[in-house]
């Protein structure tokens, strides 16, 4: 399983996790030390298994060192998701992502070596957010604390049968248009002579104040 996944903690989050990654067709160990978590995994994950996470000789004789990338998703237990994303670091795991449930716990995760932290109930109730107040904004990506990539559709008749390279969305509000959803079709890195329609779907990257003002004209 040199090129598998491991995933560690199967509450909501791990457990969408591993479920997903199974879906698109890739092996994943799924580890708990939830007997009754471990056990609803069975049948999902290549493989289950009972295991405290803490505990460095478990996981060598689990062979996580094989392993390309390791999730761990250990929710509220903040003490075990830093001990054991410290264990996985020291033990040479090449990828390791890690779930913090603050921006503390994050930080921690970040200075002790994990890969890549992410932070799901926080990014979702953002997207929620962004959805909530935008008419026209389909889906959000936060790419960092300033920058994103949003869908928006274009349903202003001001921007219909013009060219990008008219309207040009770079000196006039500062964003780039990475793509053109139509209908069926997704049309990657436009030419500037692509012209605009009624339905079309912007895939937009920018900072979020030039994406809000783009919002503010395109709505």
């Amino acid at each position: 399983m040199k090129e598998g996944f491991a995933v560690i903690g199967l509450g909501r989050f791990g457990g969408s996790i591993c479920r997903s990654l199974v879906e698109q067709g890739m092996e994943v160990l799924a580890i708990d030390s939830d007997e009754e978590r471990v056990n609803e995994y069975m049948s999902v994950a290549t493989h289950a298994v009972i295991a405290n996470s803490t505990d460095e000789n478990a996981l060598r004789q689990l062979g996580i060192r094989n392993f390309e990338h390791v999730i761990v998703a250990i929710g509220e237990d903040i003490q075990s998701s830093i001990l054991t994303t410290l264990i996985l670091k020291e033990m040479g795991v090449k990828l390791v992502t890690a779930k913090a449930t603050n921006d503390k716990h994050a930080k921690l995760l970040d200075k002790i070596g994990a890969d890549r932290v992410v932070h799901p109930e926080r990014d979702m109730g953002r997207r929620i957010a962004h959805y909530i107040v935008s008419k026209n904004m389909l889906d959000y990506l936060e790419l960092s604390d300033e920058y994103s990539l949003v869908e928006i559709s274009v349903s202003d008749p001001r921007f219909f049968d013009k060219s990008l390279q008219e309207l040009d969305f770079r000196n006039a509000y500062g964003v780039n248009i990475v793509g053109i959803k139509r209908d069926q079709e997704m049309i990657i890195t436009p030419e500037a002579t692509a012209i605009l329609q009624d339905g079309d779907i912007l895939i937009v990257i920018g900072s979020d104040d030039d994406i809000e003002r783009l919002q503010e004209k395109i709505q």
